[in-house]
């Protein structure tokens, strides 16, 4: 005995979720894919113009599917990753993983920046940070010598 307006409302459920699996939106496959640490992070990179969906700058709301190029700019990194899965559930890290592949010359790109800024760090060159005592004492001299 089987009651089938249950089964019948099952079934829609199960259709309902495969088609959200189709398509998901873009700040939420961001976080899910672990790029962001919040879908807020992830909406305000958007918004500002630091991820490119097919080569354009879309909405937060955008939805994404297979096959789509997606270009992520995090600080000084920039990330080309193709779709493989769409998810708007953020699981593990190794779940995350297979949401996206990464193309080969955007990981190249990126392992040769963080060689050259370990090289920079290397050489002396890297930022100095807070001015010290003395250089903020120079600055000020500096100010007062300009008016």
């Amino acid at each position: 005995m089987r009651d089938t307006k249950r089964d019948a409302k099952h079934d829609a459920n199960r259709d309902a979720t495969a088609e959200s699996a189709e398509a998901a939106r873009l700040d939420k496959w961001l976080w899910a894919a672990r790029f962001f640490k919040t879908r807020a992070l992830a909406a305000e990179a958007i918004d500002g113009g630091k991820v490119h969906l097919n080569g354009e700058r879309v909405k937060r709301s955008k939805g994404i599917k297979l096959g789509d190029e997606v270009r992520v700019r995090i600080g000084p990194y920039e990330h080309r990753v193709t779709v493989r899965s769409v998810s708007d559930r953020r699981g593990s890290a190794t779940v995350a993983a297979t949401l996206y592949e990464e193309l080969a010359e955007s990981r190249a790109a990126r392992e040769a920046l963080v060689e050259q800024r370990r090289m920079e760090f290397a050489a002396g060159e890297a930022d100095p940070g807070r001015p010290s005592k003395r250089d903020r004492r120079q600055i000020d001299h500096l100010r007062k010598r300009g008016r």
